[in-house]
C-alpha cells in the first residue's frame, strides 16, 4: 500500500527537497503540493492524502487553521496532519494538538526521522515521544478551558463510556508507551491492547493517540506534571 503524501510549507525549495525525499521511497509518493494553509485543505479534499505534513507559519491560512478544518471535516477523517516547522517551543506542540495534529516535527529532522514520521502518521500512532507527553503537553494542556483542577466537566464525562481497563490503557498512551510496551506493563498481549485503543478512540471520537492523550489530559484522568 502506497502512502499518500501532501506538502504544505511556503517555502518552494523545501517543498522540493521534501517530494524528491518522499518519492524516494517504494511505499510513498507525493499526491500534491500547497503554498498556504487555504490551498492544503482545498488539495487535501481533492487528493485525499493520507499524511499532510504542516508548516506552522504560513502566509494567509496558517498551518494550525489549516489543520483544525482538515480535523473538522468528516470526508477527511483518514487524513493525519503531521506539524513541522522551525520553531520547536512548547506551546507550538501543544497548540498542534489541540488543532487536531498527529504529530510535531522539527524541520531539522534527519531524513529518515521524517519518512518515519510519516508511516507512524500514517498507521495513526501518534508522533510523541514519552518525554514530551509526560512534559511538555503536561504542562500546558491543564491550561485550557477547564475548571479549578485542572479537569475539562466534559471531557471527564466523556471518559464514563471506559471500560476499567480501557482507562487503565489510556492512561499508558498518556505517558507515550507503545502498544508492545503496554502490554508488557499490564500483561496482556499487544493485540488486546491494540483493541482498547481503537476502542478507546471509538468511545471518546478520537482521530488517533494523539488525540487520546490530549482527551487524558483534559478529562483530569492524567494529573499534569507541574515540576
Amino acid at each position: 500500500m502506497t502512502i499518500r503524501v501532501l506538502l504544505a510549507d511556503d517555502q518552494a525549495l523545501l517543498r522540493s527537497a521534501f517530494r524528491v525525499l518522499v518519492d524516494s521511497e517504494p511505499d510513498m509518493e507525493v499526491v500534491g503540493e500547497a503554498s498556504d494553509g487555504s490551498e492544503a485543505l482545498r488539495q487535501a479534499k481533492e487528493h485525499s492524502p493520507d499524511v499532510v505534513l504542516m508548516d506552522i507559519r504560513m502566509p494567509g491560512t496558517d498551518g494550525l487553521a489549516a489543520t483544525r478544518m482538515i480535523s473538522a471535516d468528516p470526508s477527511l477523517a483518514h487524513v493525519h496532519v503531521v506539524i513541522l516547522t522551525t520553531f520547536e517551543v512548547d506551546d507550538y506542540v501543544i497548540r498542534s494538538l489541540r488543532a487536531g495534529a498527529s504529530g510535531f516535527l522539527g524541520k531539522g529532522s534527519e531524513p529518515e526521522e521524517l519518512l518515519n514520521a510519516i508511516r507512524v502518521a500514517a498507521g495513526g500512532e501518534a508522533l510523541l515521544s514519552p518525554a514530551a507527553t509526560k512534559g511538555l503537553i503536561a504542562r500546558f494542556l491543564a491550561h485550557g478551558d477547564s475548571d479549578e483542577d485542572g479537569r475539562d466537566p466534559a471531557r471527564s464525562e466523556r471518559l464514563d463510556a471506559l471500560t476499567g481497563r480501557e482507562r487503565e490503557v489510556l492512561v499508558q498512551v498518556a505517558g507515550g508507551h507503545s502498544n508492545d510496551e503496554i502490554a508488557e506493563r499490564l500483561e496482556v498481549s499487544p493485540l488486546t491492547v491494540k483493541t482498547h485503543v481503537n476502542r478507546a478512540m471509538a468511545k471518546l471520537g478520537a482521530r488517533d493517540r494523539a488525540q487520546l492523550v490530549v482527551i487524558a489530559y483534559e478529562s483530569g484522568l492524567v494529573r499534569p506534571r507541574m515540576d
